[in-house]
């Protein structure tokens, strides 16, 4: 497994951006490029859900809810990822968590909560 540490939540009005970062810290570059790189979110009383994952081939996958107005992007030598989040709604709050997915192991982030409301 490796050690995921998401920041960049917050408060933010609706129609506002936030950028999630997703750090990798103590991992270093080989082992992190072998993970496949999602964002998921957790709303209170609801099941974890995706929002956003890299594809085994090195595509992108959303959910409806999301398309159009998040990307998620990733800076391998950095061993960063990244969600931009744009025109955000009350209905994208949310505990949001970074995941690694190596073979049968999958890495979890302690999550970052966001928040939209006016």
């Amino acid at each position: 497994q490796v050690r995921l540490v998401e920041s960049g939540g917050g408060l933010v009005q609706p129609g506002g951006s936030l950028r999630l970062s997703c750090a990798a810290p103590g991992t270093i570059l080989s082992t992190f490029t072998l993970y496949t790189m999602g964002w998921y979110r957790q709303a209170p009383g609801k099941q974890r859900e995706l929002v956003a994952t890299f594809t085994s081939d090195g595509g992108t996958n959303y959910v409806d809810a999301v398309k159009g107005r998040f990307t998620i992007s990733k800076n391998n030598s950095r061993k960063m990822v990244y969600l931009q989040m744009n025109n955000l709604k009350p209905e994208d709050t949310a505990v949001y968590y970074c995941k690694g997915t190596a073979g049968s192991t999958d890495s979890w982030g302690q999550g970052t909560q966001v928040t939209v409301s006016s």
